[in-house]
């Protein structure tokens, strides 16, 4: 989030996660770290503690909020810490930011059959701020599938939400299904802005892989491959055996998934990753399948490859494996991020402040992340 935040001109004063881990990772790459970061319960954070500024970010626990969770939603032990955010924003009198850019998973739609995105936004409104939710996919980015739930939350007048129908249209951003949502909840402050279509991404897999010998200790044994092999279905498995087949060597992800109480690899062979995740139990891990000339070897994607299928390609990574795919699972993905700064949080910011009649002498940023450590 900081670092698609700088790529758009904005200035980081205030982080807060609750994970050692995470705290870790960030302070090796921002050296400042220790003067602006926070290592705390985000439910014990006193607003006294935050600075005035003119965005907040909340990136929380998607755990109780995934179809891959126990949809526990905005009640659950993770996900709740949403509203550790919007007590903080609440506590903030007289100093509110003008913006706030929430972002989780699409599960936060359908969560409780939509009665908990339906209380966020009705909590943000009680907030004094009208809301804009975007999907957007990291795919248009890079090759990675990811589609996130963003919200844009401006500070306004209530009354504009009666304009909604007359500029609200369907469209890559807001897909059918997010649509219906908005039209069928008026009662909601709505403040629906055009936006231009996101690009076309450019980049595949073997873009932002490592060249590793064929001898790395990364390449599984020969038994495990064959293992790997074998828990495909019998479609997945036609299509690898045509890649081993062919005369150049090609690459696709697996993920292991519970298909019927059996585990079961599931091969994709589009250019594009799946979407990162936080591998809890092992079942988060990526897997990558490289086969050609008669061969075919297996690994995991190495943190290098997961940083990179971010837009983060030159992020430090100073942990162990487990540590980083955690880390890189959990974050939001870097370009998708200045995509949103560029062509909304800054307009929409500059426009706030010509409302108001007064300019901002420097653009600035607080994100708040809390997360459950595995």
């Amino acid at each position: 989030m900081r670092m698609g935040l700088e790529l758009g001109g904005w200035q980081i004063l205030f982080a807060n996660d609750i994970d050692e881990q995470k705290k870790a990772m960030y302070s090796a790459n921002f050296p400042n770290a220790e003067r602006h970061f926070l290592l705390a319960d985000i439910h014990k954070i006193p607003a006294t503690k935050i600075p005035t500024v003119a965005l907040a970010t909340a990136s929380f626990p998607c755990n109780d909020l995934s179809l891959a969770g126990a949809r526990e939603g905005l009640d659950g032990e993770n996900s709740s810490a949403f509203w550790g955010f919007i007590n903080i924003i609440r506590n903030m009198k007289g100093r509110r930011p003008p913006l706030l850019l929430i972002e989780n998973v699409t599960g936060f739609l359908t969560s409780n059959e939509g009665r908990d995105f339906e209380d966020a936004m009705l909590a943000l409104n009680d907030l004094g701020y009208a809301v804009d939710p975007i999907i957007l996919d990291a795919s248009r980015f890079v090759p990675q599938s990811r589609q996130r739930l963003f919200v844009v939350c401006v500070k306004q007048n209530p009354t504009a939400a009666e304009e909604i129908h007359e500029h609200f249209f369907q469209s890559r951003t807001r897909p059918k299904a997010l649509a219906d949502f908005i039209f069928s909840h008026p009662d909601i402050n709505w403040r629906i802005r055009r936006l231009p279509e996101p690009p076309i991404g450019q980049k595949k897999l073997d873009d932002v892989l490592e060249a590793l010998p064929k001898d790395a200790e990364e390449w599984w044994s020969a038994d495990r491959t064959l293992y790997l092999l074998n828990q495909m279905s019998p479609k997945h498995r036609a299509i690898a055996d045509k890649m081993i087949a062919g005369r150049n060597s090609s690459y696709g992800t697996v993920f292991r998934r519970v298909r019927n109480e059996r585990s079961m690899a599931e091969l994709r062979t589009d250019g594009i990753a799946g979407c990162l995740r936080t591998p809890r139990g092992g079942s988060g891990r990526q897997i990558l399948f490289k086969a050609g000339k008669g061969e075919y070897h297996v690994r995991l994607l190495t943190p290098r490859e997961c940083a990179r299928l971010m837009g983060a390609d030159d992020f430090k990574i100073k942990a162990t494996t487990n540590q980083a795919l955690f880390g890189f699972g959990d974050a939001v993905c870097v370009p998708a991020v200045r995509w949103i700064t560029e062509n909304y949080l800054n307009p929409v910011l500059n426009e706030f402040y010509v409302t108001e009649n007064a300019k901002p002498k420097v653009a600035k940023n607080i994100s708040y992340r809390k997360t459950v450590h595995a």
